[in-house]
């Protein structure tokens, strides 16, 4: 991770700590993050009213927890699909923000972020985050689906950063048309030049959707990848793991990826 990325990082979780332990003990955060994890890891498919973020304990946990290691799994996997290139990134259910940040983090100067999601403390909590990493990025109430527009790619002969496109575990939570729909945009924005990245986990229980996905993927020159890899979570995402009883160290998950054809 670049240096000035790991002083953003560090920012970011202090102040995560100050805001959700403000008045929540380590032990009352850990309780909600059992709850949290039987919601948002045994029963994801009923998280499309972002329902891991409708009490304060779930949402400090989801703070000091997923997120961190969302950023970490991130970062991980941008840097093995693609170079410190500059990008104009938009995340799609951006959630607190964690995965956009981690990309636009090392993409270089010049980037920029958008964080797209339909929960109102999210977004406060995605503003947050790029303010913690000095990021040039705005976050906003929007669905993933009406967000990923046929026009964000650009010209052959354009300047600038890459136009991208981040779908961080959020596909699974639309409905069956709204996911054939956004799948098409995805198609044609990578035709136009913009890079899709989508991440999800790797249970195909949760996702059975995902094989019609990787077969447009890969019709359009894209790649599927699965990860195993190990992260070094900050020390509040690692002493909550132990009192929750989750591997706070081990990450897994799968990805589809397309870069923009004109520059392939």
């Amino acid at each position: 991770m670049p240096s000035d990325c790991s002083a953003g990082f560090n920012r970011w979780i202090a102040d995560l700590e100050t805001r959700h332990l403000r008045d929540m003990t380590p032990t009352e955060v850990a309780r909600a993050l059992r709850a949290l994890s039987s919601t948002y890891v045994e029963r994801r498919a009923r998280l499309s009213g972002r329902g891991a973020f409708d009490t304060a304990g779930k949402r400090a946990a989801y703070a000091l927890y997923y997120a961190p290691r969302r950023f970490l799994t991130t970062a991980h996997i941008v840097a093995a699909l693609t170079g410190p290139r500059p990008v104009r990134l938009t995340d799609l259910g951006c959630g607190t923000g964690a995965a956009g940040a981690a990309w636009v983090c090392q993409a270089g100067d010049g980037s920029s972020v958008t964080g797209l999601d339909v929960h109102p403390w999210a977004v406060d909590e995605t503003r947050a985050t790029y303010r913690a990493f000095g990021l040039d990025g705005i976050a906003r109430r929007g669905n993933a689906a009406d967000g990923a527009g046929r026009r964000q790619g650009r010209r052959r002969d354009e300047a600038g950063p890459t136009p991208a496109v981040l779908l961080s575990y959020v596909a699974n939570e639309l409905t069956d048309d709204l996911r054939r729909d956004l799948l098409e945009r995805l198609i044609d924005a990578a035709a136009a030049g913009t890079q899709v990245l989508v991440m999800e986990p790797v249970s195909r229980r949760t996702s059975p959707w995902w094989p019609v996905w990787v077969r447009a993927f890969l019709a359009a020159g894209g790649r599927h990848d699965e990860w195993r890899m190990s992260i070094a979570p900050p020390p509040v995402t690692l002493a909550l793991g132990r009192a929750a009883g989750l591997d706070a160290v081990s990450a897994t998950g799968r990805t589809l990826w397309l870069a923009p054809r004109q520059t392939s």
